[in-house]
């Protein structure tokens, strides 16, 4: 059976405020695999896509125009209970209630300038993972530690 995998997003101000290192690390850190990485100025379909779930609430536009307002940098990350785990990591949408040690608790600005996404759910992670990659820019492979734990 194949590990849980999950997407996650550096927004525009994360990218710009030079946080990606400091992201990429703490997922690295937790012991997740990175599968996925690319990064892109979102179009507006693909934005209006993603947030589609948002579609008649009146902050829509705000966050299509915002998240393709500079490059983002999207990641699928795969581990066992990556999807819980990540949003863990990842700390609560609005900065001010994300606690401390947490991504947004450390890093975010405002609730419109909150640095990350992070799927919530399996199938939003489905949904999403499809949405941002083709399959042939996923990669599978073992970590060496894998390998090295298995050797005699």
């Amino acid at each position: 059976m194949a590990a849980e995998r999950t997407f996650v997003a550096i927004k525009p101000d994360g990218v710009q405020r030079g946080l990606v290192g400091e992201i990429l690390g703490r997922f690295e850190r937790k012991g997740f695999k990175l599968v996925g990485l690319k990064q892109l100025t979102p179009s507006r379909e693909l934005a209006e896509s993603h947030y589609g779930v948002h579609r008649e609430r009146p902050f829509f536009a705000g966050l299509v125009d915002f998240i393709t307002s500079g490059p983002v940098v999207a990641m699928v990350w795969e581990g066992d209970g990556v999807i819980a785990s990540a949003r863990k990591l990842i700390g609560a949408t609005k900065p001010l209630e994300a606690e401390p040690g947490t991504i947004r608790g450390d890093l975010a600005v405002n609730i419109g300038r909150n640095v990350i996404h992070g799927s919530d759910a399996p199938e939003t992670a489905a949904f999403e993972i499809g949405l941002w990659f083709q399959p042939s820019e996923l990669s599978d492979w073992t970590p060496a530690d894998q390998v090295w734990r298995t050797e005699g």
